[in-house]
């Protein structure tokens, strides 16, 4: 029986100088010498030849180039954007997208432009004429045929508890967040009131740090707040954060979760849709999380 093929298999080598080659694996430049083995590390001299800055500056494109389509992809959930099937079908043969789009739950899409969630299940193909193809609740494969899809975000997600099993029993892997994303609902307490005070008092040694893990979660910080804008219902309602508005080398102690419509105008929370009221605690959990947390926190005594 023959060996699988290796990753190392699919490396398209390039001829460099010195009948060295060079290509891309893994996202790393690599090397083979004129004996056709590959060497744990490029040499120095080879790293600064043109093909190797060449193969660096691909390198470089490809990852920005799949931050990119994760992000797009990212924001088809968080707006509940219908995606044109034809849309899908054009970007599939493209790894950068395939890769994060199979098995992402997605749901038909009727004419009217109604969610049809009967219709849902794991993405694992896209051809232009038999349709997206998924493999439902049952473990059967189906093609839907609508022209748009949905790809929900877990909140609304109906069968999400079938779904989290199913995508265990059939090990199946999502490069997006979706399924197993947190999410929270409002409390009839939470409900009442005009902000949300639960993420309050986190401490951070320096406003620089709560700062720099603001950006590294993907969120704008603007006026002492940290910002995630969503997209529900054609609505833009944006939660806000409080991480302080101090120098930033002082201490910065965290505050309340609000909501805000299009003109920046505090919203009570049941004004708040769920994707934006789910999605702003995740960012107020993530980053007061991070806090400082002091002994007597954990002291059981």
């Amino acid at each position: 029986m023959s060996s699988s093929p290796t990753a190392e298999d699919s490396v398209h080598w390039i001829d460099a100088e010195k009948d060295y080659k060079l290509g891309l694996l893994n996202g790393k430049v690599v090397s083979q010498n004129p004996k056709g083995n590959k060497l744990a590390s490029v040499p120095k001299w080879l790293k600064e030849t043109d093909q190797a800055q060449q193969l660096i500056s691909l390198k470089d494109w490809l990852k920005e180039h799949r931050q990119t389509c994760f992000n797009q992809i990212e924001q088809w959930m968080l707006r509940s954007f219908p995606v044109p099937r034809t849309l899908l079908a054009s970007v599939w043969p493209d790894p950068a997208w395939s890769e994060v789009l199979t098995n992402t739950v997605v749901c038909a899409v009727s004419k009217k432009g109604d969610v049809v969630q009967d219709e849902a299940g794991f993405l694992r193909d896209v051809d232009p004429k038999k349709g997206v193809g998924i493999i439902d609740l049952d473990g059967e494969t189906q093609w839907l045929k609508s022209e748009c899809v949905q790809i929900p975000h877990p909140i609304l997600l109906e069968e999400l508890d079938d779904f989290r099993e199913l995508t265990v029993e059939l090990d199946f892997q999502q490069k997006l967040e979706q399924l197993f994303r947190q999410t929270w609902t409002a409390t009839e307490e939470q409900a009442e009131a005009k902000s949300i005070r639960e993420f309050s008092d986190g401490k951070f040694e320096a406003l620089t740090h709560v700062m720099s893990l603001c950006r590294r979660l993907g969120y704008r910080v603007s006026g002492g707040y940290s910002c995630c804008p969503v997209w529900e219902n054609g609505i833009l309602i944006e939660a806000r954060y409080w991480v302080g508005a101090d120098a930033p080398e002082y201490e910065t102690w965290t505050g309340e979760l609000i909501f805000t419509d299009d003109k920046e105008r505090s919203i009570p929370i049941t004004e708040v849709g769920p994707v934006a009221f789910s999605e702003g605690m995740r960012m107020a959990s993530s980053i007061f999380a991070k806090r400082v947390v002091e002994k007597d926190e954990n002291d059981d005594n």
